[in-house]
């Protein structure tokens, strides 16, 4: 077995910094979400607000990336993307996503299952305005998930558009935009000791949350 195999096989850890408790925990997922999001904000967790969405494609091949939350709304959670991307392809396809949050240190994960679906335009408009100039160029730029013969061939399509919206504001472009996922089940997943971890999860059924707790 090589070294950096035996470092894995071996490496151990013990998780002892909070519990988990189905029978106190808030009838709304929901609550509980911004409860634990509130806490790792608190704790300046690194990246809090990075999570990885799972797609699957036509062909039903998976796919994991991480993005980044920008809204939590009333009836789901938004992120932005292009549209014309891997992701905005597979959701096109089939609209079941999952959401993992995962914060070291508060030992705790999330993970959601939803239907993701394109918030209006008017959001994702809002939103592009604020992002660095930079940033709203690079999305006209970039033909996400396309092949690319080197990155000279980026560089020169950046400046190009940084020529063509010289001196005005840039436009969102009609394939870049945001995603509301409505979630149908969460898991929250709190470490502890002996690896006998704390998992509730809350399942959707007839427009009322079902809490469980479920072996770890």
């Amino acid at each position: 077995m090589s070294e950096i195999n035996k470092k894995i096989s071996s490496e151990r850890r013990e998780f002892e910094v909070g519990t988990l408790d189905e029978s106190n925990v808030p009838n709304n997922p929901k609550q509980l979400f911004e409860s634990w999001f509130k806490e790792a904000l608190d704790k300046q967790v690194m990246e809090p607000y990075a999570f990885h969405l799972a797609t699957v494609s036509s062909d039903n091949i998976p796919s994991s990336r991480v993005v980044y939350l920008r809204s939590i709304e009333e009836n789901g959670y938004v992120f932005f993307t292009n549209y014309k991307g891997k992701k905005g392809q597979d959701i096109t396809k089939n609209p079941s996503v999952c959401m993992n949050f995962f914060w070291a240190e508060k030992e705790r994960q999330i993970r959601i299952y939803g239907k993701a679906e394109k918030i209006d335009p008017e959001f994702s408009d809002a939103y592009f305005a604020s992002r660095p100039r930079e940033s709203q160029l690079g999305a006209w730029a970039s033909h996400q998930s396309e092949e690319l013969e080197n990155h000279k061939e980026l560089s020169e399509r950046l400046d190009f558009y940084t020529k063509k919206f010289e001196g005005q504001e840039v436009p969102r472009p009609p394939h870049w935009g945001g995603y509301l996922i409505i979630p149908f089940y969460y898991e929250f997943w709190q470490g502890r000791a002996k690896r006998l971890h704390d998992r509730v999860t809350y399942t959707l059924e007839k427009n009322e949350w079902n809490i469980q707790r479920i072996n770890p």
